[in-house]
């Protein structure tokens, strides 16, 4: 009997990503102030073109400045904000926008 490829190689979503319609939600490892505001999730909205030309446009061809305005903006979060954020939730933020532009 054959086994379905398919139904072994999908990947089950990290228990600290939410993905819904809008975008997702991640639980922050580190609870952080962001907006004056200590906070244990974060939520990003699903970008438009618009969205991605606008950061391109004030990033001056700076690949992390342009990735920086690109969150703040999707998150509703001031850049200095995110800045702050521990190295792991930054990475599972990075890890959310990917899995929102991608067409799984």
């Amino acid at each position: 009997m054959k086994q379905d490829i398919q139904s072994t190689t999908e990947t089950p979503l990290p228990k600290w990503l939410q993905l819904s319609d809008d975008g997702f939600r991640i639980s922050l490892k580190y609870p952080t102030e962001l907006c004056g505001v200590t906070v244990d999730t974060l939520m990003m909205r699903a970008p438009c073109v618009r969205d991605v030309r606008a950061a391109q446009a004030a990033s001056n061809g700076d690949a992390e400045q342009r990735e920086m305005s690109l969150f703040a903006s999707l998150t509703q979060t001031p850049e200095a904000d995110l800045m702050g954020l521990k190295m792991v939730d930054y990475l599972r933020l990075q890890a959310g926008y990917f899995r929102l532009v991608t067409d799984e």
